[in-house]
């Protein structure tokens, strides 16, 4: 995982709109995802998804670490105490985009709120846009993304499409101190704008 200055990364980052935030190259994506120890264990021991992680309910990933951050409290909240750093193929992820439903009715891409609800219910990728945060929490006019998975698709990313496991837990503490004692020293993995190469995928969940 390529790490840099949160500072000197936040200057260059668009400051609204609806982006994918991630640290990618041509073959991989990294996504996040915080867990209870039990089953942060067991995918980094084993490289892919099992043991308490219940395949029959649905898992958010989520490309943008801060978010993850958000989300998690820093490692600290109960249930999310473990961060994992998870490469997944790249085709994979894009797959995922072209199939996602966006999780709230939309009138200017579905042509009625039922067309909608049968969407999403015969999809196995739900995507959502929430605020994104910065370091301290604080809500941003920028758009962060979170991709929901189940059936298929969440068997798929829990083995299959899944390169690496890293558990960044130690990482993570160690920026939750730096934030609160030094917070212009903060590190962060390297983000940039991630554009899919379907633009029609793209348009269609909303992307900028």
């Amino acid at each position: 995982m390529k790490i840099h200055s949160h500072q000197d990364q936040a200057a260059g980052w668009p400051s609204s709109g609806r982006h994918i935030m991630a640290q990618a190259d041509s073959d991989s994506i990294v996504v996040y995802q915080a867990y209870r120890p039990s089953i942060a264990d067991f995918a980094v021991q084993h490289q892919r998804f099992g043991g308490d992680f219940s395949f029959n309910r649905m898992s958010w990933i989520k490309p943008n670490f801060l978010w993850m951050m958000y989300r998690s409290g820093w490692a600290a909240k109960e249930g999310q105490e473990r961060i994992l750093a998870i490469r997944l193929k790249l085709p994979f992820f894009d797959k995922l985009l072209r199939q996602a439903v966006v999780s709230s009715f939309d009138a200017s891409r579905h042509a009625s709120h039922e067309v909608w609800k049968a969407a999403v219910a015969g999809s196995e990728v739900r995507l959502q846009w929430d605020p994104d945060h910065d370091p301290q929490g604080k809500p941003l006019e920028r758009r962060a993304v979170q991709l929901g998975l189940r059936g298929g698709m969440l068997q798929r990313f829990g083995g299959d499409e899944l390169l690496t496991v890293h558990d960044i837990t130690g990482f993570v503490h160690k920026q939750r101190q730096c934030l609160e004692s030094e917070p212009e020293r903060l590190m962060v993995p390297v983000e940039k704008i991630y554009r899919p190469a379907d633009l029609p995928a793209a348009q269609s969940i909303g992307i900028d």
